[in-house]
C-alpha cells in the first residue's frame, strides 16, 4: 500500500476564539505568532521506517490563511528529509473549484478548512485525488515514539477477518504525559451525572486484554487509518462540533462497516492546557445532543443499520440514550458552582436548554444527505490529473517561495506564483505523473502491507 500521514493543524489569531461559531473554536489553536506543537510531531515522523508522503492541512481564520500556510511551510522546510506537501487555502480554493467544474457544486461547509469533519474531508480528497489508497491520520500535538509506527497502522488494513469481514478502518491508542492510556477521569460531586473518562477507561482495559485487532467502541482520531474503500464510501460529517472520530465509527456502522481497534499501535498524545474547560464542555453537549438526534433520525431510515446504545458499552452508549439531555443540564448547572470557569459553564447551561437542541434538530438529517453527494464526489476525484497537478503546482510554488524568502533573510508575505496557481484550474492542465501521485511529493515507497500473511484472512479471535 501507498499511505499518506495527514496531520491537520490548527493557527488563530490567538489562543482561544471565545464567542465564535461552534463549528470553528478548536481545542488547541496555535497562535499566529507561535510555532506551536507540529514541529516536535514532524521531529518524531524522521525516526519512522518507511515514511512517504505528509500532507499538512492548515486550517486558520480567512484573515490570516495566507500567513498561516506559509509559516506553515517555513516550519516543514526545517525537515527536509520528509516530503511534507502544505495544503492551506489556495489548495482549498482548488479542491472547490475542481468540484463545481464537474458538477458536484458548492460544498465549502462540507469540504475545506473550517471545523474538524470539513477539514479532514478535505484531506481524504486531497489523499483520493493524489492517488493515496490508505490515509493515517495524526494530530500536530503528538510524538511518534515507535519507529514501526507505519507499518503498524497498515497491519491488517485491507485484509479479512476468519469471517470474511474486511477490515477498512483502524484506530491505535494514546499514552499520555504519564505514560498511561486510561483516562485522566475526575470522580468529583459535580460529574456524578458525567462518568465519560472513568466510561471510557472500563472500555480500553477490556480492549487492551483483546486480541490484537477487535472491534472499536472508541476512535482515536490521531491515531487512525482508513482504507480507501472506506472513505470513498464514506465522509467525516462536517455538522459535529467535535468528536467527529468517534462519530465516523458510529457512522460506518450504520452503513454496515465498522472500525477495528489494534492493541499494538499507538504514540504520545501531549495537549497544551485547554484554555476553557466549559468552553469545551459547551462544544460537548453541542456533540452529544446532535449524536442522539442523529442516531434517533437513522433508525427511521430503512436502508440505515441500526446501532442500539447498549451494543456500544461501557462506552459511549451511555451518552447516545435519552437520557443524555437531563444529565447534560444537571452537569452544566453543578459545574457551573463548582468549577472556576463559572462564567463558561453558565454559558453551557443556556446552550443546553436552547440552541444546542435547536442546532441538533435542525442539522441531524444532513449527514445522510450528504453521503449520496460523497460517493459520486470521490469516484469523479479519484486519481483527478487535472486536480492533482494543480495542487502540484501551489504546493510546489509556496515551498519555492519560502526557500527563496529563507535564503534572503526575509519573510514572504505574498507570492504571485502561490496566488496563480490558486486562481484557476485549466481543463487542459497537464497530467500529474505516476497515476495520479505527483512526482514532486512522491517518497521513496516501499509498498507497505505488513498486514500480509501466509493466508488471505487474518486469524483473529470472534
Amino acid at each position: 500500500m501507498n499511505p499518506v500521514v495527514v496531520i491537520p493543524t490548527f493557527v488563530s489569531t490567538r489562543s482561544q476564539r471565545e464567542g465564535g461559531s461552534i463549528i470553528t473554536t478548536y481545542d488547541h489553536p496555535t497562535p499566529l505568532s507561535q510555532e506551536g506543537d507540529l514541529p516536535r510531531c514532524l521531529e518524531s515522523l524522521t525516526k519512522v521506517e518507511g515514511i512517504g508522503q505528509i500532507i499538512v492541512l492548515v486550517a486558520a481564520e480567512p484573515s490570516i490563511a495566507h500567513k498561516a500556510a506559509q509559516k506553515t511551510q517555513a516550519i516543514a522546510a526545517r525537515f527536509p528529509e520528509l516530503h511534507i506537501a502544505v495544503i492551506g487555502a489556495a489548495e482549498a480554493g482548488l479542491v472547490q473549484q475542481r468540484m463545481e467544474q464537474l458538477g458536484l457544486g458548492k460544498l465549502t461547509r462540507e469540504v475545506g478548512l473550517s471545523g474538524y469533519g470539513a477539514v479532514r474531508n478535505l484531506g481524504l480528497v486531497v489523499a483520493c485525488a493524489l492517488g493515496f489508497d490508505a490515509v493515517v491520520f495524526l494530530d500536530d500535538d503528538e510524538v511518534v515514539t515507535d519507529a514501526d509506527f507505519l507499518r503498524r497502522a497498515m497491519y491488517g488494513l485491507g485484509k479479512l477477518t476468519r469471517k470474511g469481514i474486511p477490515i477498512l478502518a483502524k484506530t491505535g491508542f494514546y499514552y499520555n504525559s504519564e505514560g498511561s492510556y486510561l483516562s485522566k477521569s475526575q470522580n468529583k460531586w459535580y460529574n456524578r451525572f458525567w462518568q465519560q473518562g472513568s466510561a471510557f477507561n472500563k472500555w480500553i482495559e477490556r480492549a487492551m486484554n483483546a486480541p490484537r485487532l477487535s472491534r472499536s467502541n472508541h476512535v482515536c482520531g490521531g491515531c487512525l487509518a482508513l482504507h480507501k474503500e472506506a472513505f470513498k464510501r464514506l465522509s467525516f460529517d462536517p455538522w459535529i462540533p467535535r468528536g467527529e472520530d468517534l462519530d465516523y465509527m458510529l457512522d460506518l456502522r450504520m452503513y454496515g462497516s465498522d472500525i477495528w481497534f489494534d492493541n499494538k499501535w499507538s504514540l504520545r498524545h501531549l495537549p497544551p492546557e485547554s484554555a476553557s474547560e466549559g468552553t469545551r464542555f459547551r462544544q460537548d453537549i453541542y456533540r452529544w445532543l446532535y449524536e442522539y438526534r442523529k442516531m434517533e433520525y437513522s433508525r427511521t431510515q430503512i436502508d440505515l443499520m441500526q446501532v442500539k446504545p447498549s451494543s456500544l458499552e461501557p462506552y459511549p452508549g451511555p451518552f447516545l440514550e435519552p437520557s443524555i439531555v437531563r444529565r447534560i443540564r444537571i452537569t452544566a448547572f453543578l459545574r457551573s458552582l463548582a468549577r472556576s470557569d463559572k462564567k463558561a459553564y453558565r454559558k453551557a447551561a443556556k446552550a443546553a436548554r436552547t440552541e444546542a437542541v435547536q442546532y441538533a434538530q435542525r442539522n441531524c438529517t444532513k449527514y445522510f444527505e450528504f453521503q449520496f453527494v460523497w460517493s459520486e464526489l470521490m469516484s469523479r476525484i479519484e486519481g483527478d490529473q487535472i486536480l492533482s497537478t494543480a495542487l502540484v503546482r501551489s504546493a510546489v510554488s509556496r515551498a519555492e517561495a519560502v526557500a527563496g524568502a529563507n535564503a534572503n533573510g526575509r519573510v514572504v508575505e505574498r507570492d504571485p506564483r502561490v496566488e496563480k496557481a490558486g486562481d484557476v484550474v485549466e481543463a487542459g492542465a497537464p497530467a500529474a505523473p505516476q497515476a495520479g501521485v505527483p512526482e514532486q511529493l512522491a517518497a521513496q515507497y516501499s509498498n507497505i502491507d505488513p498486514g500480509m500473511t501466509s493466508e488471505i484472512r487474518l486469524n483473529l479471535a470472534d
